[in-house]
């Protein structure tokens, strides 16, 4: 039986992917230390007895190493996943990002494990005009978490040239979905206003609201990574997205056509670090990996909106 070793599987997308490898038959350990993953995203799988969990911090060495002994493959997704916050603390999230990664990249080299899939951004491309973003483009980071990503892939694909082991990183274009915490300072957009807007309160823009992003639902996520698993691709890069992009001024309109509502944003001024416009062009994951999106933008938005309704 394949094994896989899920790190920061208490997170939003740890969690969904950890749920999505047990359906699909895997064995599965999971660690998190719960600096932003929360217990109950491992509510629905924590007495499956395919899965195990240890709290642990990535870049304690031993405790690692004890992770990743007769694993298969690792899918490497704790991090500090927010632009704000990397502004307001730089050197956690490089810590964690950074060292954390070159730790478990380590360890997993030399436990002999298949393959390592590293949880990358799009934020790594920067405010560059061009859309869409394409792998070739030059990197252009712009906050300390941009950055961070930007080391996270280029050192997984640096092992995957210098030891016999397979990398894979996906740059990841503003994922939601069930389990995505709407509350707290550094919340993502769309769990955050739509948890306002079911309350019939006005969210805030950050900005015009005519910046686009290409959101991709969580679904999507998931195959991209265990087709980069199981597949023979090694030392790529890839864009994961829906191949499309939608304004946050539109995003409120779309929830308000859901929800029956017709609540008007407020609107603050721009904050630093954030990028104007994200788009994917997946073309490159398409060609290699045979993937493309199974659930779209709108699909998505109603399971989130009704997954939080619920909650």
């Amino acid at each position: 039986m394949t094994t896989a070793l899920v790190t920061g599987v208490a997170g939003f997308i740890g969690s969904s992917l950890a749920a999505a490898l047990l359906d699909r038959g895997y064995d599965v350990r999971g660690v998190d230390d719960f600096s932003t993953g929360r217990r109950n995203n491992l509510q629905s799988i924590r007495d499956d007895p395919s899965f195990s969990f240890t709290e642990m911090d990535i870049r304690n060495s031993n405790d690692v190493t004890s992770a990743v002994s007769g694993v298969d493959y690792v899918f490497h997704q704790a991090a500090l996943s927010s632009v704000p916050r990397s502004i307001d603390d730089p050197v956690t999230s490089t810590d964690i990002n950074c060292t954390g990664t070159a730790v478990v990249l380590d360890k997993a080299r030399k436990a002999g494990v298949d393959t390592v899939v590293v949880a990358s951004s799009s934020a790594i491309y920067g405010a560059t005009k061009e859309l869409p973003k394409v792998e070739t483009m030059v990197e252009c980071p712009e906050s300390p978490y941009a950055l961070s990503k930007y080391y996270t892939e280029k050192l997984a694909l640096q092992f995957s040239e210098l030891y016999d082991i397979d990398t894979v990183a996906l740059r990841y274009f503003n994922i939601f979905g069930p389990k995505q915490d709407p509350d707290g300072e550094y919340a993502a957009v769309i769990p955050k206003f739509i948890d306002l807007m079911l309350d019939d309160e006005r969210p805030v823009i950050y900005g015009d609201g005519e910046q686009s992003r290409d959101f991709t639902y969580i679904k999507n996520v998931i195959k991209a990574n265990v087709l980069a698993a199981e597949g023979d691709v090694t030392g790529e890069a890839f864009n994961v997205g829906t191949g499309g992009r939608v304004t946050v001024n539109q995003l409120v309109g779309r929830i308000n056509d859901q929800l029956g509502t017709a609540i008007e944003p407020i609107y603050a001024d721009t904050r630093p670090g954030d990028v104007r416009h994200s788009y994917a062009d997946i073309s490159k994951i398409g060609e290699l990996l045979d993937y493309e999106p199974i659930v779209t933008f709108d699909d998505g938005l109603e399971r989130t909106i009704e997954a939080l309704r619920s909650a």
